[in-house]
């Protein structure tokens, strides 16, 4: 069975370009464009990974933080964003910054 990632950030050309990076290491990739929309595909295909961005169209992204590790502690939270990022992770999460460097990427996954 496939890994699983779910990336939720209203930037349609990184969704497209993560899809690609992950496509080619046969991982399955999900995309949603909003919380609202993220939150429902968490819930449907419990992701392995999630890449939330934090501004998005209908609120904060990293205001889920806490709901997402306590309802699904098995899935590697990885938060982005390109304004205001501190340098802070945790076992139970990343924050990366974004632009988001292929390199990054390729030592989470290979």
């Amino acid at each position: 069975m496939n890994k699983k990632v779910l990336i939720i950030d209203d930037e349609e050309d990184l969704g497209l370009l993560m899809k690609r990076f992950f496509f080619t290491r046969k991982i399955d990739v999900f995309v949603a464009h909003t919380i609202a929309e993220g939150m429902k595909l968490l819930e449907e295909e419990n992701p392995d990974f999630i890449f939330l961005d934090n501004h998005l169209p209908d609120g904060l992204g990293w205001g889920k933080t806490e709901y997402i590790l306590d309802k699904y502690p098995q899935t590697q939270l990885n938060l982005i964003s390109a304004l205001d990022v501190p340098k802070t992770t945790t076992s139970s999460f990343r924050i990366l910054e974004k632009p988001l460097l292929l390199e990054e990427l390729t030592k989470m996954f290979g």
